[in-house]
């Protein structure tokens, strides 16, 4: 199936960096996202980031429990972000974390395809299974 919509983030919360050497910076970031559409809810996300003195080249992975109703079923689960940036050329992966869904949601397998308009809004589109 397929569920899409858009989602608003909010608190960035960047620590300082935890490993800093030769122009390379290893930090953590916490934000919230609330989703709209198929899927309505919120989550938290955690990331670690790695920042180079090219910029338009880094990277993050993040962990991210999102807590809602995705086409009229309830729980939770879990999806691992894998992005890099090389000189701008971008990629992102964004996965279901096998087994980490709850209630009306357990068994749930896919894949999120995230995209960022010209003014800044987000949209998804999540192709999964149960």
């Amino acid at each position: 199936m397929t569920a899409k919509g858009t989602f608003d983030t909010a608190g960035w919360d960047a620590e300082p960096p935890f490993d800093e050497r030769d122009g390379v910076s290893l930090g953590l970031v916490t934000l919230t996202k609330t989703f709209h559409g198929d899927l309505t809810g919120t989550s938290v996300v955690t990331m670690m980031v790695a920042t180079t003195p090219v910029e338009d080249s880094r990277s993050y992975v993040a962990l991210e429990r999102i807590e809602g109703t995705l086409h009229g079923r309830s729980g939770t689960f879990v999806v691992q972000h894998d992005a890099v940036s090389d000189a701008g050329e971008q990629s992102l992966r964004i996965t279901v974390v096998p087994d980490s869904a709850t209630g009306e949601l357990r068994g749930l397998r896919g894949e999120l395809a995230v995209v960022i308009a010209p003014d800044g809004g987000h949209s998804y589109t999540f192709d999964y299974r149960l």
